[in-house]
């Protein structure tokens, strides 16, 4: 009876903690989706400026692209080599194209290449907004009657929207030739036959799924991390912790939309 008696009070502790953070989780998806229709609606009143979306599509997308190249060409040669490994016994060789065609354009490449990617622009974005607002240069910005959500988060979220994809096609293509050259070098495969098989195993259905969900993972990742970076408050500390939040939970949410996506696709393909 003691025992019990002196666990009770720790059960209301458990319960208030629970119930908060499930109200600070329905206020962050809340003001999440606000930022996304004011987003919309600043990109649907006025084109983008153009020097500022180039400048970020080379930030986002150019610089990103030897992250890209060393994760794609080497996932590509894990595939090759453990298809072949895995399979031996099955005469798996004269399936290595279609396995490591197939994995990449549907599932590897497009949620690597996410991953990978969004955490070094996530964190670039919300580190850069978060260090304007804690030296006030976003509250300068609405004093001189200019939109920060146009500013600044509109060509992100483009940016973002439009090289994922781009830099999807890259991966497909570089994880593709990682797997020919091991199966040139150390499987002994033809290179003839390798392409073959790839041809014949990709179809439009397949690389419409695959990039297609880049342009979810793009845009939420963009607007997670200009969400986070908007909100910082606490000087040098609050934007580690913004740019922390924003590469865990942009890397949760792609994960959790590839799912939902890949049943979308399916259903519609």
């Amino acid at each position: 009876m003691t025992t019990a008696v002196a666990r009770d009070p720790q059960l209301p502790k458990f319960t208030t903690r629970v119930r908060e953070r499930a109200d600070a989780a329905f206020l962050y998806v809340g003001s999440l989706t606000d930022l996304a229709v004011q987003t919309v609606q600043q990109f649907r009143r006025a084109p983008v400026e153009r020097p500022l979306l180039i400048a970020q599509m080379d930030q986002i997308g150019v610089r990103s692209l030897s992250i890209v190249i060393i994760t794609s060409a080497f996932i590509g040669m894990v595939l090759a080599l453990q298809t072949a490994y895995a399979l031996a016994d099955f005469g798996g060789k004269m399936f290595v194209g279609t396995i490591v065609s197939l994995s990449l354009v549907r599932e590897l490449a497009p949620v690597l290449m996410s991953l990978m990617v969004g955490g070094r622009v996530g964190a670039g974005i919300a580190a850069e907004l978060g260090t304007m607002k804690v030296t006030e240069q976003i509250d300068a910005l609405r004093a001189l009657a200019t939109n920060p959500v146009r500013r600044l988060v509109v060509p992100r979220v483009v940016a973002c929207t439009l090289m994922f994809p781009l830099l999807t096609v890259v991966a497909i293509l570089l994880g593709i030739t990682g797997g020919l050259i091991i199966a040139v070098s150390s499987l002994h495969v033809g290179a003839n036959e390798y392409l073959r098989s790839v041809i014949e195993a990709v179809h439009y259905n397949d690389l419409a799924s695959g990039i297609g969900k880049t342009f979810f993972f793009g845009f939420s990742i963009a607007l997670i991390a200009c969400f986070n970076g908007l909100r910082t408050s606490g000087g040098a500390d609050g934007v580690g912790r913004a740019t922390t939040q924003t590469v865990v939970t942009s890397s949760i949410t792609v994960l959790i939309m590839d799912f939902f996506l890949t049943k979308l696709f399916l259903f519609f393909f």
